[in-house]
């Protein structure tokens, strides 16, 4: 189906201004100021976006597609992502990765459930490993697993300065990181090594003594998470000076924390006079967001939602902030730093991957991969197995 979308205000992240869209199979055909001269042997669709503003899927770097959780035991675990509550987020990638449970949960199973979403309609990648050292993987190493299996362009997340972590060594992490680098070199692929950082005192060091020790480009380390504590974050910007990507979360804050809320984050990094390109923003969707006690146990834990990107950048509009400024932090910037070069832009041969935001800057309207998913704030598609009642959207609590 060939479908051209009229007078669209256009953000390919940059803006474009009153533009027309020309969509065919999964790909943009075309886009231009003047709209073209379609045969009626076409067949085409035609519709009048009347002014709307129309951006790229938001491509989400950091998503737990099989669930995350189990913290607090077996009844913990969270359930698989489903297709409509990622795409009426606004996201048409995601990227799949293990947290805590790299145990029970696989990587193999990882790529398989981003299987079943891709023959539903959307983009996904996948990391290999997960929290602990050494790392689950499919074929017994991070490089052939990155160099063999279409969909893992990376390692992680990866844990450090944080209880539920491997505690692992220098030594272990620059493994770990010679092997992503030299698999996406031979691959064509990113090869990051995605590093969730927790709460812990030694913060972003071991990241600090790899850039001073070895010849790894800074672009292989990943943190994210950087905005859980606010001395963290100034760590994380220090990193970004040196050439690594940082990773903001898009979790819940109370007003009490020692945090910065997502929003606040980006801003404050883009005030800061620090590369633009170097910052992305992610939701931990389907991720676990538990509160420990003193002796490390769970007290509290709440389930994060693909939702939360598309709602901060909704609360970055409304605040008044140009759209030019944020949106590669949701689009171009992660699409770029992951190496997927169909993703995060509206231009002739890239994915025909589409946001149509409504008059409060809210989610209207998504197109993954030529498709609408979601029209008018209401999804179109379900997974084959998905039924939307039988899902509860999670309700925003304490993080982590």
């Amino acid at each position: 189906m060939i479908e051209l979308l009229r007078n669209a205000e256009l953000y390919d992240p940059e803006p474009r201004g009153l533009s027309h869209i020309l969509v065919g199979g999964e790909q943009v055909l075309w886009v231009g100021a003047d709209p073209p001269a379609l045969g009626p042997g076409l067949a085409a669709r035609d519709r009048d976006l009347e002014g709307r503003r129309v951006i790229p899927g938001l491509v989400d770097g950091h998503v737990h597609l099989t669930g995350g959780g189990g913290e607090a035991g077996p009844n913990t675990r969270v359930p698989p992502a489903t297709l409509s509550r990622l795409t009426r987020g606004g996201v048409t990638t995601a990227v799949g990765l293990l947290g805590t449970d790299d145990t029970v949960r696989t990587t193999a199973e990882l790529v398989t459930v981003a299987r079943g979403l891709i023959a539903d309609g959307l983009s996904a990648y996948c990391l290999t490993g997960g929290y602990h050292v050494p790392p689950t993987t499919v074929t017994g190493s991070v490089r052939l697993d990155i160099v063999l299996i279409d969909l893992i362009i990376g390692v992680g997340e990866i844990a450090v300065s944080d209880h539920r972590s491997s505690q692992p060594t220098l030594e272990e992490l620059l493994r770990l990181a010679g092997d992503a680098h030299v698999g996406g070199l031979m691959s064509g692929k990113a090869g990051i090594v995605h590093i969730h950082v927790g709460d812990g005192p030694r913060g972003l060091a071991l990241i600090r003594q790899a850039l001073d020790q070895t010849e790894l480009p800074p672009g292989v380390f990943n943190p994210t998470h950087v905005n859980r504590r606010r001395p963290l974050f100034d760590e994380a910007c220090a990193l970004a000076q040196r050439g690594c990507t940082i990773d903001i979360t898009a979790f819940p804050v109370a007003e009490d924390e020692d945090a910065w809320p997502a929003a606040t984050a980006l801003l404050r990094y883009l005030d800061s006079g620090l590369p633009p390109s170097r910052v992305t923003v992610s939701s931990d969707g389907g991720g676990c967001l538990p509160t420990f006690d003193q002796e490390g146990r769970v007290a509290t834990l709440d389930i994060a939602s693909p939702a939360a990107l598309g709602d901060t950048l909704t609360e970055l509009l409304a605040a008044g902030q140009p759209l030019e400024r944020i949106l590669p932090a949701f689009t171009s910037n992660p699409a770029r730093h992951l190496r997927l070069g169909q993703k995060g832009r509206i231009a002739a041969g890239a994915d025909a991957d589409l946001v149509v935001l409504d008059t409060e800057d809210g989610i209207a309207d998504v197109m993954a991969r030529g498709r609408w998913h979601v029209r008018e704030g209401r999804h179109l598609v379900e997974g084959l197995l998905e039924t939307s009642g039988d899902v509860p959207h999670p309700v925003a609590g304490p993080r982590r």
